[in-house]
């Protein structure tokens, strides 16, 4: 997998390459210091996912994925984040981020994130509800301006916060005693009620409309 990482701080990069360097998966195809060089990454380069921090000097994170959004690009956006300001995480993820992952993770942690985007996979790192919640809550209406949807089921809420704790479908579906294409089922029918097309919107949705308060 081809990965392009954009923080502004040399030691985080030179951090996070050396991390990636112990895996034969992966291939770190370029890095860039702002907003403004991930552009040109991604212009210039074959990239499978891109790597991105938020707070960042000119061009910020979010800014970078308006501007990705603006021209099409279909690389998924993996952000790496201190996680200290969580509206600016609710900001990306809005703005298109696919996931977001502390910068603290593990090897064995980034790469299996990678590997879910690269996949076409979202990512939500465990413990994003209950941030997001406090977040949301205090903004509501603030992620989509759909009107209510046609409830969930006990079934399909099950899903949706262990989705929302980080958990994959096997791993859900081994929770719940359900088989995997249930699992996938149930999602499918979420996102469809919910107006959205991956588990990261499905959580933020669900967070605006309080479907996951206490959980």
């Amino acid at each position: 997998m081809r990965v392009a990482i954009v923080d502004d701080q040399t030691l985080v990069r030179q951090g996070i390459r050396s991390l990636l360097a112990l895996s034969d998966e992966i291939e770190v195809v370029g890095e860039g210091e702002d907003g403004d060089d991930a552009l040109r990454l991604l212009a210039g380069n074959d990239v499978d996912v891109l790597l991105l921090d938020l707070r960042m000097p000119r061009r910020d994170g979010i800014a970078t994925l308006e501007a990705l959004a603006e021209r099409g690009s279909s690389v998924p956006v993996l952000v790496l984040t201190t996680f200290d300001d969580d509206e600016l995480v609710l900001g990306a993820l809005r703005a298109g981020a696919r996931g977001y992952l502390l910068k603290d993770v593990t090897l064995e942690q980034l790469v299996g994130a990678i590997r879910t985007l690269a996949g076409g996979g979202t990512l939500l790192q465990p413990g994003l509800t209950e941030r997001l919640f406090r977040a949301v809550s205090q903004r509501p209406g603030t992620v989509t301006g759909f009107d209510r949807p046609e409830p969930l089921t006990a079934r399909e809420l099950d899903v949706l916060r262990l989705a929302a704790s980080g958990y994959s479908n096997g791993e859900i579906a081994a929770a719940l005693h359900l088989a995997p294409g249930t699992v996938k089922n149930h999602l499918s029918s979420v996102f469809l009620k919910l107006g959205v097309r991956d588990r990261t919107r499905a959580v933020l949705r669900a967070l605006d409309l309080g479907i996951l308060e206490g959980s």
